[in-house]
């Protein structure tokens, strides 16, 4: 996860949401909306590298549709191709382990994507 400074210029991860159950995961995302003042949700949108949809991407519809109801913000799905392998390939030139970089990389993944999503925005 990562959340936007206040101006919406940055971002900065949070700690990774490991999936347990719908209701609990919902609970701890509403403690994040709820302690950041989200207005807005960015959510991951995995599609081909040809840009096609598959089971994934049609699964991120139908998570960002709950997202919708459960907490009435705009929810805007966002491709994040390739954002894994950047993130990965930024950790590698770090000092961190191999564990570690392991467990950064959702958290700068989400960054990345975050970050593309708010430039694309401000350029219009």
């Amino acid at each position: 996860m990562a959340v936007s400074d206040p101006l919406g210029i940055t971002a900065q991860g949070l700690p990774t949401i490991r999936r347990q159950n719908k209701r609990l995961d919902f609970a701890q995302l509403e403690r994040v909306i709820r302690e950041y003042q989200v207005a807005e949700i960015v959510v991951g949108y995995p599609l081909r590298m040809s840009g096609a949809e598959g089971i994934q991407a049609e699964k991120m519809q139908v998570f960002a549709e709950a997202l919708r109801q459960r907490f009435q913000l705009p929810v805007h799905l966002w491709d994040e191709r390739l954002t894994s392998a950047q993130a990965n390939r930024l950790l590698r030139e770090t000092e961190l382990s191999i564990k570690r970089r392991g467990q950064a990389v959702d958290r700068l993944a989400a960054t990345l994507i975050l970050q593309s999503w708010m430039e694309s925005r401000t350029v219009r």
